[in-house]
């Protein structure tokens, strides 16, 4: 097995607070979060929280033996009104001392609602590099709605041209979104994977249903081998996003994580 980062998302702990999060993730043995600033779902993080604030969350961060390395900052990158969002997020990231940061592309419609083109959609992501380029950071867009599957978004990544801006592949989403083989599909566009959301699904296509890994349909296995064939130690983040109705409680989330966890290292995995 390769080595690699294998992390939580602290979006599977939506509703309930970081230090919520930070404890269960420790708890299931893990030593990466994926820290969330999604403005109005998740804002674990924010940069509208104040210094003193996020200094607490890093000291939390620390005593747990938890590294930052990537944070979720999603915004609609084709808002134009919405950069300066985002650049604040990239700068978040760096406060924590993340290496990753992770963006749905957003819907991409032009003021016609003509679906913008991926060299349109290229273009605006090009005005984020000099940002990426000074907090030394890497941009992984997330396979979701509009850009539901890895084919598109390596394409898209294909016309930036930089290698600090690479394809997040959600194993989960390609399957809600873009309605693919999951396992065609990221053969397709590995060669410019650079991060995975480990996202399981279950019950109808367009269900809402992310349970623990292990618990759904997902071919993990043959995405394991695929990876390890080709010599890709992108980091794992698990996301487990449950039903429409959400966890029934801060227990159901914590055994969620450890079953994950346990599913991993069933699988061969350390960490």
């Amino acid at each position: 097995m390769m080595d690699r980062i294998i992390a939580v998302n602290s979006n599977c702990y939506h509703g309930y607070s970081i230090e919520d999060a930070i404890a269960g993730i420790k708890a299931a043995g893990f030593k990466y979060i994926e820290l969330t600033a999604t403005k109005g779902w998740t804002e674990h993080v924010f940069p509208n929280q104040s210094f003193e604030r996020l200094l607490e969350v890093k000291d939390l961060l620390e005593e747990a033996g938890l590294i930052p390395f990537a944070m979720s900052g999603h915004t609609n990158l084709m808002d134009t009104e919405r950069i300066p969002d985002f650049v604040k997020n990239i700068r978040l990231a760096h406060f924590f001392g993340a290496k990753y940061i992770v963006s749905s592309i957003g819907e991409a419609h032009l003021k016609d609602n003509a679906v913008a083109s991926n060299e349109v959609v290229a273009e605006h992501i090009k005005g984020f590099l000099p940002y990426l380029e000074k907090y030394d950071m890497i941009l992984v867009l997330e396979v979701h709605g509009d850009h539901g599957t890895g084919v598109i978004l390596k394409e898209i990544a294909n016309l930036v041209g930089s290698p600090r801006v690479l394809v997040n592949y959600d194993t989960a989403n390609a399957i809600f979104y873009g309605d693919v083989d999951v396992v065609k599909d990221f053969g397709d566009c590995m060669d410019k994977v650079g991060y995975i959301h480990l996202k399981e699904k279950a019950a109808g296509r367009q269900e809402w249903d992310f349970p623990a890994l292990g618990k759904g349909y997902v071919p993990f296995p043959e995405v394991f081998a695929m990876l390890e064939k080709e010599g890709n130690a992108s980091p794992f983040s698990i996301e487990i996003e449950f039903t429409a109705a959400g966890p029934k409680d801060l227990a159901e989330i914590n055994q969620a994580v450890q079953d994950s966890a346990d599913y991993l290292r069933a699988q061969g995995f350390n960490f």
